[in-house]
């Protein structure tokens, strides 16, 4: 009897472990990834990283240290696929567009850099966007001012990018106040509506190898209900040799 005693509370204390596991790996925490893609002379991949109860925590792009070099003097666009688990960003696609001269306007943004674009449309309709014959209504649509974040604006006068739109500049940025570009948060519009987030990183910024951890300003409402972020990550992983740059702080807008 004594031994029936003794294998009955093992037996009870092996059950009261395996249920304490059971709870204990409830979390839906983790790190999902794209397909990788070459860029420059390294790759690139997309991510998302969700928390514990599978709500987003951030999304972005990892590349490596190596795709600073062989980019080419010509401009060039990486389209980036994001994995199933970034749904509810409402991110259906990302871009990595190399600016070797960089871009208008003159003595702010004419720099090497990289936009990179969060888009919140299709590819299909990312390419229709032209600004000009029939789309030029659609694409020339102002947002209402409570899409946009305080301190941004269109400049005038509003210029349509083809396949991207219009573009939402924060004022305060230091390189609009006679400061150096070195990263910078841009929104996007088409059809009145956001379409786009878009960090622009110079080469040189990188080649820091920085520790970013930056608040963005957000406006009163988004397009549709989901998570959307209120920082930009750009950092570098010594052990990897990865640039990471993200979008975190997720918040949910219902």
């Amino acid at each position: 009897m004594y031994r029936l005693i003794l294998s009955l509370i093992a037996l009870f204390a092996i059950v009261l472990v395996s249920c304490s596991d059971d709870a204990t790996n409830t979390s839906k925490a983790g790190t999902f990834y794209s397909e990788t893609k070459a860029l420059g002379n390294g790759n690139a991949k997309s991510f998302v990283e969700l928390d514990n109860s599978g709500n987003p925590a951030s999304i972005g792009i990892v590349f490596s240290q190596t795709s600073l070099d062989g980019l080419g003097d010509q401009m060039s666009e990486l389209v980036l696929p994001v994995p199933a688990q970034a749904g509810p960003t409402n991110v259906k696609h990302i871009t990595v567009d190399w600016n070797p001269m960089g871009h208008e306007p003159p003595g702010i943004y004419d720099v090497p850099h990289f936009d990179m674009h969060f888009y919140m449309i299709d590819e299909v309709t990312r390419d229709g966007i032209s600004g000009m014959g029939e789309d030029s209504a659609k694409a020339h649509k102002m947002p209402e001012a409570d899409y946009i974040a305080e301190g941004y604006m269109v400049p005038p006068p509003s210029v349509v990018i083809p396949k991207m739109g219009l573009h939402a500049i924060d004022m305060t940025s230091p390189e609009i106040n006679g400061g150096t570009f070195t990263e910078t948060f841009i929104y996007g519009y088409y059809d009145g509506k956001m379409h786009f987030y878009e960090p622009m990183i110079t080469i040189e910024y990188l080649k820091t190898k920085p520790n970013l951890d930056k608040a963005i300003k957000k406006p009163a409402k988004y397009p549709a209900a989901g998570w959307y972020p209120s920082k930009l990550n750009i950092t570098f992983n010594e052990s990897t040799k990865e640039y990471i740059v993200k979008l975190s702080g997720m918040t949910e807008y219902k």
